[in-house]
């Protein structure tokens, strides 16, 4: 099945260019990139229009007209209508995909069903080397077993089976599901316009709620994520989540405030 694959991006020009590197490296060729920028960034734009050439895949590259704070879900929901494959696997502007990331998300696509990736967690010094020479050289087995690197477990690629049974909830750094089941609960929620809560919890919740069943892919769909300090607050994240409690309550599975409204 093709694939849509969508990163979410905010001011990380050195990050964009090692998970454009890494997706130029993929098993898979049945995909496009869409950079869902939640800013107006001059350096980033010049950089792609510079650049798209150079990789195997199309790049779309959207944008807001300005940074008027938090609006990933928005972007999300503009990059879902700019998509033109049946099957969307999203991951953030921190995470680099293993070369078998998109055959994965491709091989296991399933009607009625959403997926559900974990993060390898890599060290700074891994992390700084990586971005500074743009190159994937460190992201391997061997030299993150000897580094600080964290969830090694979840970095070996395994496709036959997991390594776990523990099943993952969906993080927004790397999940899929197929373009109409999204559609179908109206996209994410922009009225979530803090980070921690919004982008994942709460899609998950409808999708459930709207008779999908979650699978991981663990082992098989793997990304790394690169080591930043954390840029959100827990009173914010609070506050989502009290948003979340009282949205359950109203049962909206197909949120108010989404896809339809971009399109109108």
């Amino acid at each position: 099945m093709n694939v849509t694959v969508i990163i979410s991006y905010y001011k990380a020009l050195d990050n964009l260019k090692v998970i454009l590197l890494a997706l130029n490296n993929q098993s898979a060729n049945n995909f496009e990139v869409i950079v869902s920028e939640d800013d107006n960034n001059e350096e980033t734009r010049n950089f792609i229009n510079n650049n798209k050439n150079n990789y195997s895949y199309n790049i779309t590259h959207l944008h807001q007209n300005k940074d008027d704070g938090f609006r990933k879900n928005e972007m999300l929901n503009k990059s879902i209508i700019n998509s033109k494959n049946e099957f969307i696997a999203f991951i953030d502007g921190d995470c680099v995909p293993h070369k078998h990331f998109v055959r994965e998300y491709s091989n296991n696509a399933k009607e009625g069903y959403f997926f559900s990736g974990r993060a390898v967690l890599l060290d700074e010094n891994i992390s700084n080397f990586t971005k500074q020479n743009i190159t994937l050289k460190k992201i391997n087995f061997i030299t993150l077993l000897f580094s600080k690197t964290k969830k090694l477990k979840d970095s070996i690629y395994f496709p036959l089976f997991q390594f776990s049974i523990k099943t993952n909830g969906v993080a927004g750094r790397n999940w899929g599901v197929l373009k109409q089941h999204i559609i179908e609960v109206n996209g994410f929620d922009e009225d979530y316009i803090y980070a921690g809560v919004g982008e994942d919890v709460d899609i998950e919740w409808r999708l459930f709620a709207n008779g999908l069943k979650r699978k991981s892919i663990r082992n098989k769909a793997i990304i790394y994520h690169l080591h930043h300090k954390r840029t959100y607050s827990e009173a914010k994240v609070r506050e989502n989540l009290e948003m979340f409690y009282k949205k359950q309550k109203m049962d909206n599975i197909k949120c108010l405030n989404g896809i339809e409204n971009i399109k109108a």
